[in-house]
């Protein structure tokens, strides 16, 4: 297998090399920084299996996912992460993701999990596989900010963290009326009154670092 880690923490991306090349079935392993870095890199090289962080610079892990599905559909991304399952795993294996794992996860299910999407399979645990159950079935009791499409919540993440509708504008190559249009619906949706409430939401929920 050739795995190509793309992770914009040099330390991580470092320690995540020493884990895999110990994998007797993975013949090479390369890296990316950055969201450009690795789409280049998609380009003009072949990869069977990309390990994808979602906070990358310049796109968010869930644009960069979407984009790898439309150019490159059969090749598997297992989502390697920081944050918990229970935040991100269902809407990041809706589009397409293979997989999703925590950076606290052990080396040998990192290979594993590798091993399974290269396969074909889906790698996720009991407990992601429950939610996808439930996404599938009532939407009720469902916590608000799963009911945002993915743009309103790339928007609200950043909104918790502080950004202005200018700042989130000039990041996402949107007007700042577009911008503010997704922060009236992610308000109306999540019944929230102001940014404040937005960041205590997501500082709750563990969606923001």
């Amino acid at each position: 297998m050739k795995v190509l880690i793309a992770d914009d923490h040099q330390i991580v991306r470092e320690g995540l090399k020493r884990i895999l090349h110990h994998a007797s079935d993975i013949d090479e392993v390369s890296e990316a920084e950055n969201a450009q870095q690795l789409l280049d890199l998609l380009e003009t090289q072949h990869w069977d299996v990309v390990v994808l962080d979602i906070n990358m610079p310049g796109k968010s892990g869930l644009d960069v996912l979407k984009e790898i599905k439309h150019q490159y559909p059969k090749l598997p991304v297992l989502i390697l992460s920081m944050y918990p399952e229970s935040q991100f795993a269902v809407r990041m294996i809706k589009q397409g993701a293979s997989g999703y794992l925590t950076k606290a996860s052990a080396a040998s299910e990192l290979i594993q999990a590798i091993r399974k999407v290269y396969q074909g399979g889906k790698y996720i645990s009991p407990s992601v596989a429950d939610k996808l159950a439930e996404a599938l079935g009532s939407e009720t009791d469902k916590p608000a900010h799963e009911s945002l499409s993915d743009r309103e919540f790339q928007v609200f993440r950043f909104i918790a963290t502080g950004m202005t509708v200018g700042e989130i504008a000039v990041e996402l190559t949107l007007s700042v009326k577009t911008i503010s249009t997704y922060r009236t619906k992610i308000l109306e949706k999540m019944k929230l009154r102001n940014n404040a409430d937005i960041v205590q939401y997501a500082v709750r929920f563990k969606l923001v670092e």
